[in-house]
């Protein structure tokens, strides 16, 4: 054994070489006496080894890069001067530190992915829904000078707006005011038979003006817009069509039929479009001229039947306004007297001195008019909720994020002490930090757009939507997510970042610095989170119980059973309903069939009508819903007749002039005993005033958000039949079904069979409520998560630093029921609060919602109430995990773990 043992003498001369001289007299000191120490616990050969790893680690670029001291300076308080803060070895060292951080505190890193990754995901959902429906018929060049025209008629009962135009309009406005740049008559509705060599298929073809594609920009592929719908037997098909028809053959100059029967015409295809955006309001899968319309010849020149849309566009420098005032002269010449007729009644004035006047609506918020549209549209309402709700949840992963950072910052304030005592400057840690939530919320977007991927068709099926990546790679897309990326990084990470680059190190280093008293930020942050949670909740029960309470409501009517066959424009709907009774007659699975003009809800067709008319009944002014049926329609809805009788096919006037009225329309004509009356216009002295046979009472022929109408119900030989509803026997309904179908092909062979049952379709009505309510459960469920998330971690960090705490209460006596109300009753006091202002505001809020519904539930205490225990519970739980966990620590390892 050496008796005189010396650390390598090599080593020493390196590290006096290597380290600061005012540091290297101490370091020698320290490593020979850890050198001395080391020999007598593991001999002399380890503790050479170990003194020459040691002075190793002083080997850094740091300190070779270092300038000489000169001999002038005397004292210098950073001899050492800090590299700029963006060098690449500072990033480096940013980055590994940013790395053990992060390791080390598992916990705070998965609960901020693992947030900031849901709420990315939902948020990406939610915006791409919004965008979509925000960015409708955008891609039109043209789009500013591009119009729709409608109708404002100021009527004695309120102003209504309708965007239907009556076929001379179009040419009469490019007549009267040549400066216009064209004009497109768009005239849609259900699908049209298509045949091609024997094959059929069913597609939308809509009929409008040769101006249509210099209008709108639709791509034609092939084809020239200038001339592609100049004759009356061309036809302009989609991609998607001419694949399905042509496969891989050119379609161009070949020959198609449209329409069956009577009303098949053949065209020759002149052009192939491109397939219409998702987003456009203008869907098509062929274009033909208008002039091919069933009855354009009869309604060319006339100015009361409304049919299509019509759009115009007016020159760049034509501005809407002054262009909307000089069509007052063309109301004024066109429809003199509609407004004579209106005026008679009462009417008055708008604020722009108009009773009836033709008005223009841009391109750009077509989309979101219901009014004008028919109903089609998206509720813009719908689409800021969509956008509300995807904000809160990025607020609450936001919070939680803000304040699991400045948590988890008291507990390294030591660290941030001893850089700032080091030399380490503001910007220098603030970089550091703020580097470490970039990495965290890079790697929580990551997972999110991984999550978004995985869950893209889930979302799709359940919410009826059809989003695809392509969507999500629109330029305008990639810039709102990188904005968000950029806001919630710059906020959530920079924030906490700047609090720590400010901590004082004199303080830090005292132990001044603690979380034990929550400063107001942390706390409001809480109260943010769920207040936002809870009204969301209570949102979601509330729509929720409106879905359900429309749902249940009865509708005057048995729904079960009955199957309801659209049929189409092509087919002449009386017809396939006879076929279908002959052959249908003996079958003992079918009770009874008949034939309508409105279906029942939404069925396959997605096509929902209404027909209002309105008289003057013995001088009241009367307006029911006027409704075509066939024989047996009672009998098949199980509607029974309170007085009078049902229509009787034995009876021929029962086809021409007898109605059915329902118990509300006998109330408003003021008739106690209205059957045997004669229903109709007091100035009608033709004769032809129909006889009313038969009362019912009133039943839901529309959606409960819709106004129930009076009812008058009619049988006609002439007017078309465009549903054939069906009762069949309750046992075995799939196999009724599959024989309707089976049928079907054999009474209208050329057609799709679409029958669906009518409790499937009446739930269309509500497709919007139950998309809504369904969208709010998932938030609502996700930012109770992420506010649970957020919680559970705080609790966390607050409670290790409140061990010592304990250990004192209970070595003081404190039972641990009562350390468990001590620990909890600061979080909640917070969502007390948060309770206290979420409440009043769901309960305001969804009154406004609910007073859009005349058949609606009444707001119950409960809910509110319930929601409130919930969350109190929720937090218990959440707290609670831990609290009970520090309380049954023995008292000795709390105190001598501080």
């Amino acid at each position: 054994m050496n008796p005189n043992p010396q650390p390598p003498q090599w080593a020493s001369r390196l590290l006096v070489a290597v380290c600061p001289p005012d540091l290297t007299e101490e370091l020698l000191g320290d490593l020979y006496e850890q050198f001395m120490e080391e020999i007598a616990k593991n001999g002399e050969a380890k503790a050479r080894r170990k003194y020459i790893i040691e002075v190793l680690k002083f080997v850094r670029p740091y300190f070779l890069t270092r300038k000489a001291e000169t001999p002038a300076k005397t004292y210098v308080l950073n001899p050492y001067p800090s590299p700029f803060f963006l060098h690449p070895g500072m990033l480096r060292n940013y980055l590994t530190i940013a790395f053990r951080n992060l390791w080390k505190s598992k916990g705070y890193t998965t609960v901020n992915v693992t947030g900031l990754s849901v709420a990315f995901c939902i948020c990406v959902f939610l915006f791409l829904v919004s965008y979509l429906q925000l960015t409708f018929d955008s891609f039109h060049e043209d789009r500013d000078r591009i119009f729709k025209t409608y109708f404002v008629s100021n009527n004695p009962d309120g102003t209504e707006r309708q965007g239907a135009m009556s076929l001379p309009v179009g040419p009469a406005l490019e007549a009267d005011y040549p400066e216009i740049e064209g004009f497109a008559r768009v005239m849609s509705g259900r699908k049209s038979t298509v045949e091609v060599n024997g094959k059929y298929f069913d597609k939308l073809v809509v009929m409008t003006d040769p101006d249509f594609f210099d209008i709108f920009s639709f791509k034609l592929l092939q084809g020239n817009k200038v001339n592609v719908l100049n004759n009356l037997g061309n036809i302009v098909i989609s991609r998607n069509m001419a694949e399905a028809i042509f496969g891989s053959e050119d379609p161009m100059g070949k020959s198609l039929a449209v329409g069956s029967g009577s009303n098949r015409k053949d065209y020759v295809v002149t052009g192939v479009s491109e397939d219409v955006p998702s987003n456009s309001s203008i869907q098509y899968d062929a274009l033909i001229r208008i002039e091919n319309g069933d009855n354009y010849a009869s309604d060319k020149n006339n100015w009361a039947a409304n049919s299509h849309a019509l759009f115009i566009k007016l020159p760049a420098n034509v501005e809407h306004a002054a262009f909307e005032m000089r069509l007052k002269a063309f109301s004024k010449k066109y429809f003199a007297g509609t407004i004579k007729e209106l005026r008679e009644k009462g009417a008055k004035p708008d604020q722009f001195g108009d009773i009836f006047a033709v008005r223009l609506q841009n391109l750009g918020k077509v989309h979101f008019d219901r009014e004008i549209s028919g109903g089609k549209g998206a509720p813009i309402a719908l689409i800021y909720t969509l956008l509300a709700i995807a904000f809160f949840i990025l607020l609450i992963a936001c919070i939680n994020f803000i304040n699991l950072s400045i948590a988890r910052s008291f507990t390294r304030a030591r660290e941030v002490g001893v850089r700032k005592s080091l030399g380490a400057l503001k910007k220098q840690l603030f970089v550091q930090i703020w580097g470490e939530t970039t990495m965290i919320c890079l790697v929580g977007f990551l997972g999110g757009a991984l999550l978004t991927w995985a869950s893209l068709s889930a979302f799709n099926a359940t919410f009826g939507s059809n989003l695809t990546f392509e969507y999500m790679l629109k330029p305008g897309f990639v810039m709102l997510i990188l904005g968000v990326f950029a806001v919630v990084t710059f906020i959530a990470g920079g924030y906490p970042a700047w609090q720590m680059a400010k901590f004082n190190a004199v303080e830090v280093l005292k132990g001044k610095v603690s979380m034990k008293k929550p400063g107001i930020l942390r706390n409001s942050l809480i109260v943010t989170q769920f207040s936002i949670s809870t009204l969301l909740v209570c949102c979601t029960i509330i729509a929720v119980q409106q879905v359900d309470h429309m749902q249940s409501v009865p509708l005057g009517f048995q729904k079960e059973q009955v199957i309801s066959i659209p049929v189409g424009n092509q087919l002449n709907g009386r017809q396939i309903l006879a076929r279908m009774r002959n052959t249908l007659a003996s079958d003992p699975a079918i009770i009874s069939i008949t034939g309508t003009g409105v279906n029942l809800g939404k069925g396959k067709d997605r096509v929902s009508s209404r027909s209002i008319a309105g008289f003057k009944y013995k001088g009241k002014d009367v307006a029911t819903d006027w409704l075509l049926i066939d024989f047996d329609y009672l009998k098949t809805l199980n509607i029974k007749v309170k007085a009078g009788r049902d229509f009787d096919s034995s009876f021929a006037a029962d086809s021409t002039n007898r109605v059915i009225i329902s118990e509300s329309m006998a109330k408003m004509i003021g008739e106690k005993n209205p059957v045997g009356m004669l229903l109709g216009d007091d100035a009608d002295t033709s004769g032809t005033k129909s006889q009313i046979i038969g009362v019912i009472p009133d039943f839901h022929l529309y959606s409960l958000a819709d106004d129930r109408m009076p009812l008058t119900m009619h049988i006609s030989g002439s007017e078309s039949i465009y549903y054939i509803l069906v009762r069949v026997a309750p046992h075995n309904l799939e196999g009724s079904l599959e024989k309707l179908k089976s049928v079907w092909t054999q009474v209208a062979p050329q057609t799709e069979f679409m029958g669906t049952f009518l409790d499937e379709n009446l739930a269309g009505w509500y497709e919007n409520e139950r998309r809504l309510s369904q969208i709010c459960s998932l938030a609502s469920g996700i930012a109770i998560f992420l506010s649970c998330l957020g919680l559970f971690a705080i609790a966390l960090m607050v409670i290790e630093q409140r061990t010592k705490e304990i250990g004192i209460r209970k070595v003081m006596g404190a039972s641990i029921p009562g350390i468990i109300f001590v620990l909890s009753r600061d979080f909640v006091k917070l969502v007390g609060v948060a309770l206290l202002i979420a409440i009043p505001l769901a309960w305001f809020g969804m009154q406004q919602w609910l007073a859009n519904y005349p058949e609606r539930i009444q707001l119950s205490i409960w809910v509110f109430a319930g929601v409130a225990a919930a969350a109190v519970l929720i937090t218990f739980i959440t707290v609670g995990f831990h609290t009970v966990k520090a309380a049954l620590v023995n008292p000795v390892r709390s105190l001598r773990s501080e």
